[in-house]
This record gives C-alpha cells, structure tokens and sequence, in this order.
C-alpha cells in the first residue's frame, strides 16, 4: 500500500484477520510463536544453544527460536543441513536469509548442505504447469548457486532429474507413513500425489544420512513447513533404515511488506534477489508498512514503534549485523529523531548493497548445467542411497 503524503506510517489490514492458522500450505492471521510450541511439540532455543551457533542475527536476534534435538545437533561431530528450493516464483529476501544461512553454518561449522529442490511437488498442490515450473526452477537454481556453497560439501537434488534416488526413498519411507499420520498432519488430501508426498519429504530431510550414514542432520525451516520434519521424524524413528531423527530449526515468518505475515513469492509484494537498487527502493518506499505516526509533527513527539515497523524487522533479521548500530537505529526511531521515510530509505541502501553481490555472483553463474554438475550426487553415493533402503538397480 503506498505510503501517505508525510512518508510515515503505512496502514494495514494483514492483522484484521480475527483467526490464525499455519499449514505448509498457507498461513493466516497473527501467529503465535508461543502457542505453535505448544501445538507442535517444539521447545524454544536457550541463551546458551544460541550462543554455540555460529554468531548471526537470526540466531542471536531470535528470528529462529525454536527447534528440536539442537543440542543433539550442536553436540555432533558430523553434521548436515538440508534446506529445499519450491520453485513456485522468483526468489526473495525470505529465501535468501535461509540459504545464507545454512552456508554460515557451513562455512563454520564445516556441515555439509544439501537442497532438495521440490519441481514435482508444484505439480501436485499448485494449479502450475510442469513447464512454469520448469522455468522457475532454472532461475531459482541460478540464486541457489550465488550463494557461493561449496561444492565438496553440498549436493542439490532436483526431484524430476534425480528420481532414480528419491523414488525408491520416497517409496520404501512410504510404508512408514500411515494415513492416520496423513491426516492428522495434514488433513485429507486432494489427490493420491498429495498423499504419497509426505513420504518423498522423509526422503528429502532423510537424504544425507541414506548418503553417508546415521549423522546429526539439522533443518532450518520456517514454522509452517514445521509438519514436513515431523513425519520424518516419525518415520526415523521406525528404525527400519539406517537413520536417526532431523533436527529441527523452527523460524518465524519475515513479514511481507505489507505488514506482518508470511513473505511470499507467488502473493502481493517482495523484494526479489534480482531486483535492482531503484526497484527495490520503490518498493520498500510504497509498500512497506511502518511503524510511524500519521504526521510528521506528531512523529517527532511521539515517536515510532518499530516492533511493527517492516524495515526495521529486516535490518534486524538479516541487514544489519552490529548489534550496536541497530540499537541505535531503534533508538532513534523510537525518539522521534528518525522518520519512517528515512528508515525505509536506510533499509533500501542496505538491502540493495546486499543484493548487489548475489547479482553479480548470480551472473557469473554461466551455463546453468555446467555450473551445477560440482552440485549433483555422484554415481557412488546414488548407489548408497538404493543400497540403505534396499532398491538395486535392476
């Protein structure tokens, strides 16, 4: 929504909704983080789990707040990580976080990465066609590679070109999933592909312990998608393969510009990895919601909130790393000294300088195939795959 003539506060109707609800499908009204612990058996992250993370904001500022097994993740001496691509648009800020993230934790913690990349999924619960999201998938895996992982510890999985290792996971994981599960996790599905799919999602977050053995395994996933590590869970814990449980990462939604809620790519407005300074700035300048006043005047007596202020939300997730110059961003604003239309104009410039490193590394990308061949599993560990869940190839 555009912002008012004095470049203060947005209006905004993303909190009206009177109910919530958060499924791997959809999320509305406001979220309760705290009352999703309760409802999905998580426990929040302590003081000193935090600080055995490698040092960045969504860890110390509490955008990831809850989890399970981190202990038992944090502990291990060898661990991976698995976060996935959906290509249902063009990337955004909201993705970019994730994967960043999981490369810091590579970088420092030496994890391997792995990033299933879900094209058949699209097919099943989305009115997308095969071709649209073949489209999405090749932009989406050029982003996927900008973020400079390094190829020795990362494997990208794409469903469609990789089916000789995911089916036969996805089919012997299959038997572990009972409907009962099904549908107390997800409800009743609309078709058989939506029904079968929760098993090749075992397969996913299961995947590198198939490839190199029972290890610690971590997911950084926002809450929503929170059911997906739960029936894997439940599926490790059969003990008929050579796994153990994933732990899981719990992180809260970056709001969309518009206010608080999910960012997404496929409704209203984001800020793309692609997007350059001026779009970037015209979109933070007339859609972002902010925590200002309706005049300047009573701005500068009052002060803002930034509590609901989305730019700042973003500085404080990802943008701004000093805790000292964030504190004194807030402060600012909270006083009055700092208006919404120089906040937006501060995050924009961060935001854009951020995006501009992702873009000259996503164009030095080259020929897609070449570039993801480093990336793909290799002819022994796809073997290893079908031999831990007992599928030869005929």
């Amino acid at each position: 929504m555009p912002a008012d003539a004095d470049d203060t506060r947005t209006d905004s109707t993303a909190t009206d909704t009177e109910t919530d609800a958060v499924t791997p499908d959809s999320v509305s009204g406001d979220v309760d983080y705290e009352k999703l612990l309760a409802e999905f058996g998580a426990d929040a992250l302590t003081r000193e789990q935090r600080r055995r993370f490698p040092d960045h904001p969504l860890v110390r500022r509490g955008l990831f707040y809850a989890g399970r097994d981190v202990e038992a993740f944090l502990a291990a001496d060898e661990q991976s990580v698995v976060t996935g691509i959906g290509p249902s648009g063009p990337m955004h800020l909201g993705h970019a976080m994730v994967f960043y993230f999981a490369k810091r934790l590579q970088d420092e913690l030496g994890a391997r990465v792995y990033v299933p990349v879900s094209d058949d999924e699209k097919y099943v619960f989305r009115d997308q066609t095969a071709a649209e999201t073949a489209d999405y998938r090749r932009e989406n895996l050029r982003d996927l590679l900008a973020v400079g992982f390094d190829p020795d510890l990362t494997r990208v999985v794409v469903d469609t070109a990789d089916a000789d290792v995911v089916y036969p996971a996805a089919t012997a994981f299959a038997d572990d999933v009972t409907h009962s599960t099904l549908e107390a996790v997800y409800g009743t599905p609309d078709n058989v592909g939506q029904a079968f799919y929760p098993a090749v999602q075992a397969a996913h977050l299961l995947l590198p312990q198939l490839v190199h053995g029972e290890h610690a395994t971590l997911v950084p996933i926002a809450v929503d998608q929170d059911p997906h590590v739960r029936v894997s869970r439940d599926v490790a814990a059969k003990a008929r393969h050579p796994v153990r449980k994933p732990a899981a990462l719990l992180m809260q939604f970056l709001p969309s510009l518009g206010g608080p809620g999910k960012m997404s790519s496929s409704e209203g407005v984001a800020v793309r990895l692609t997007d350059g300074p001026e779009a970037v700035r015209e979109k933070v300048d007339d859609y972002a919601y902010t925590g200002g006043r309706a005049t300047v005047a009573e701005h500068r007596e009052r002060g803002g909130d930034p509590s609901v202020d989305v730019p700042f939300q973003y500085l404080s997730a990802f943008f701004e790393p000093d805790d000292r110059e964030l504190a004194r961003i807030e402060r600012a604003y909270r006083s009055g000294d700092l208006l919404s239309g120089e906040l937006k104009a501060l995050a924009a410039d961060r935001i854009s300088d951020f995006l501009e490193g992702h873009r000259d590394r996503r164009a030095a990308v080259g020929d897609l195939g070449d570039a993801l061949a480093p990336y793909r599993l290799t002819g022994d560990e796809r073997e290893r795959v079908r031999d831990a869940v007992g599928f030869q190839r005929p």
